[in-house]
């Protein structure tokens, strides 16, 4: 019958959970089986990088990571990682648009897509799977008619972009604070594609992550499908921090404002000293509708203003160069005060007034976080994409959670007075009335 077609190549893996309930009482031969692996990390010759864990998932997820974010992109096509991001699912040279979605359905689908990953959920590890991410990362064919489709829900990202008090700040704060690379914006309209994939779809820039399947298999696989384009592809100028402010006025409602300074790279111990630095400040709410009773940066702006405001600690870091600082939402008459007083608190970490009690809970904050964000399947292939697209490798939770035991007063104190005579970038929107300038601050 054609409603049950193709029933008899779906894996066994359907039947994982039913297995693993029969191995309860198989003895502890059988049960170590089944125990899950750690994750395996291998690089091909041709530089793609192969990375899984075989977890016994009822479904698996197969993501193809891609070192071609905006910061690659030159004043002749910024925009065109975004444009890729909404044409992930247009016509390719080996498979149309109807196609692949009919084929990704098949076999368990959905699949997610951001600017640097193209990430499908499926029942196995099958032909179409693997048929549907190879086209989409080394033959697109961007057909005018369906590119020029995709125009309006390129203005509608930039206008929602526009409207996003958070994101205009965001993106402001980049431009300012960097002179390359990391200033490029996510939200441009202009795009050439075809270029831009040639040169930076290869093999030494891309990673095959599994979650849910066999590593020898998986290898196999990325041997016989991606080992494509050779060469480095575009390199990417390293960032450049130098500082500056950006101010968009606007009429009326709330004043955001952030205010930073160049903090570490990512994957450096300096890194995760500003991770814990930015918990024990106050990284924003933990719990829905939670009031930030531990938050220094709250107790301490409540003290200088009674109107209402929000204000956490901000931190990003990227593979050469970081941000740590400020993130304030306040009442326009206001915005001086709260602003002020928020960096006033980080200065009294710079000075030494933080204790043993505060460093701890910081730090059980911050292995929280990132524990939580790995009990989801995508957080946890997202975790190992990055890591093996940007290192090569794989740290495990618990060594991360290690890494992160180690750091000291000394360290937090260290990264805050980085922050506290750095350079300083600042980008606010709103009325700006009553705004500092970043002189001034």
């Amino acid at each position: 019958m054609k409603g049950i077609r193709g029933i008899s190549q779906l894996s066994t893996r359907l039947y994982a959970a039913q297995a693993a309930r029969k191995v309860e009482s198989a003895g502890a031969a059988e049960h170590a089986k089944f125990q899950p692996q750690e994750v395996q990390v291998t690089r091909l010759p041709s530089g793609l990088v192969i990375a899984s864990l075989e977890n016994y998932s009822p479904a698996s997820k197969i993501g193809v990571f891609v070192k071609a974010g905006c910061r690659y992109e030159t004043p002749e096509n910024q925009g065109v990682t975004h444009l890729l991001r909404l044409a992930s699912n247009l016509t390719t040279k080996g498979a149309s648009s109807f196609k692949i979605c009919r084929g990704v359905e098949a076999v368990g689908g959905p699949n997610t897509l951001s600017d640097t990953s193209f990430v499908i959920s499926c029942v196995s590890l099958h032909d179409t799977v693997m048929e549907y991410l190879i086209n989409v990362t080394t033959a697109p064919e961007f057909r005018p008619w369906e590119v020029s489709d995709l125009t309006p829900r390129v203005k509608r990202d930039r206008a929602q972009a526009a409207q996003s008090a958070q994101i205009g700040v965001i993106e402001s704060l980049h431009e300012a604070a960097y002179k390359n690379a990391l200033c490029n914006s996510l939200y441009c309209p202009q795009h050439m594609l075809h270029q831009f994939v040639q040169n930076n779809f290869t093999s030494s820039r891309m990673a095959l992550v599994g979650l849910g399947v066999d590593h020898t298999v998986l290898t196999q696989v990325g041997e016989q499908f991606l080992n494509i384009r050779s060469g480095a592809g575009a390199t990417g100028a390293a960032a450049q921090y130098r500082g500056g402010e950006i101010r968009l006025p606007g009429a009326g409602g709330l004043l955001h404002a952030a205010v930073v300074s160049q903090a570490a790279a990512a994957g450096s111990s300096e890194a995760l000293a500003f991770s814990v630095l930015q918990h024990l400040l106050g990284a924003g709410l933990h719990v829905k509708r939670g009031s930030c009773a531990s938050s220094k940066l709250v107790q301490g702006v409540a003290k200088a203003t009674a109107d209402p405001f929000d204000v956490s600690a901000f931190n990003s870091s990227y593979s050469d160069s970081g941000l740590f600082g400020v993130y304030t939402i306040s009442q326009p008459a206001a915005a001086g005060d709260v602003i002020k007083a928020a960096l006033a608190e980080v200065k009294a970490v710079a000075d030494g007034a933080v204790t043993a009690a505060d460093l701890t809970r910081a730090k059980a904050q911050l292995k929280g976080q990132f524990l939580m964000s790995l009990e989801t399947s995508e957080g946890l292939l997202e975790a190992m994409g990055s890591q093996a697209l940007s290192e090569g490798t794989y740290s495990s939770a618990e060594q991360v959670s290690k890494d992160i035991d180690k750091v000291s007063l000394t360290d937090v104190a260290n990264a805050a007075k980085k922050f506290v005579t750095g350079k300083k970038s600042m980008a606010s929107s709103g009325n700006l009335v009553s705004t500092p300038f970043v002189d001034e601050i």
